[in-house]
């Protein structure tokens, strides 16, 4: 199920974002990106709906996803 960020509280959404890229591992090249930096990139994919929030029932988790990657999503 996709959760609408906008109706999060300003820091439950910040706790989340930061959550996801500190797990993330994912690597930005030669050049390290600071924390600030991933959570500016996180939020921006979110308020241009390049990525949304979604709540697993199965493991009953949060996540951040790229859109193209829910199922009947475009």
């Amino acid at each position: 199920m996709i959760i609408p960020w906008k109706e999060l509280d300003a820091e439950t959404l910040d706790n989340l974002i930061e959550s996801f890229v500190l797990r993330e591992g994912t690597d930005y090249g030669e050049q390290e990106r600071s924390l600030e930096q991933k959570v500016k990139d996180v939020r921006r994919q979110l308020s241009s709906g390049e990525a949304v929030l979604v709540w697993s029932e199965l493991h009953e988790t949060v996540n951040i996803m790229p859109r193209g990657q829910i199922t009947g999503s475009a």
